[in-house]
């Protein structure tokens, strides 16, 4: 189930795993499982508008 929409009491089969953190090209946070959380595809392209929108680089 797609974890943002439980949140809101709704039911969506998730379709995406999705990193809590981007990654940005961090093959650590990209390959650590804690880092993973299932969504749908509409929470997923949602949230990933708004990081790419205003990405906060960690180097």
């Amino acid at each position: 189930m797609c974890v943002r929409c439980l949140q809101q009491g709704r039911y969506v089969p998730a379709t995406v795993v999705d990193h809590i953190i981007p990654h940005r090209g961090n093959l650590a946070l990209m390959w650590d499982e804690s880092n993973w959380q299932a969504l749908c595809k509409p929470c997923h392209d949602k949230k990933t508008w708004t990081e790419d929108k205003n990405p906060v680089y960690t180097y």
